[in-house]
């Protein structure tokens, strides 16, 4: 609960109740604001008990922790009846990445080099631009329309 609070905190809120209440009042204090804190949690306890009691026995598995959206979507995603997992592993990024970087610069990549040794280009398409050269008298077509 208090992870974050390093050793020069603590004894500066020490030294802060003891302060603020005084030496003598600081036991009874502390002892209120223990006993306020065990009823808070009994509370709790019992809230959660009652609604797991009204849900009825479909909801025995029911833990309150998944209502919040981050761990309800981990558990969801963990879950393997969808058949993710198997769609992750079969998925390499680097291997897509490298085809399409090559297929820009107009390189062979390896999958598609022993493809194309084979005779066929197995669905690669030419990205490269090659420039045409236009012959000299060749004029664009004149469209009246688009003037």
């Amino acid at each position: 609960m208090f992870n974050d609070i390093g050793a020069l905190e603590l004894v500066t809120l020490v030294v802060l109740a003891v302060l603020v209440f005084g030496p003598d009042k600081l036991p009874k204090v502390i002892q209120d604001v223990t006993r306020t804190i065990r009823k808070i949690r009994e509370f709790s306890d019992s809230a959660k008990q009652d609604i797991r009691q009204e849900l009825g026995p479909e909801f025995k598995d029911f833990e309150f922790e998944d209502l919040n959206p981050k761990t309800f979507i981990r558990k969801q995603l963990d879950n393997d009846e969808l058949g993710l997992k198997e769609i992750r592993n079969g998925f390499d990024l680097k291997k897509e990445m490298a085809e399409v970087t090559d297929a820009v610069h107009g390189r062979e990549s390896e999958s598609s080099s022993g493809s194309s040794a084979s005779g066929s280009t197995g669905g690669r398409v030419d990205m490269s631009k090659k420039p045409e050269t236009p012959a000299i008298d060749d004029r664009p077509p004149f469209d009246a329309d688009a003037t």
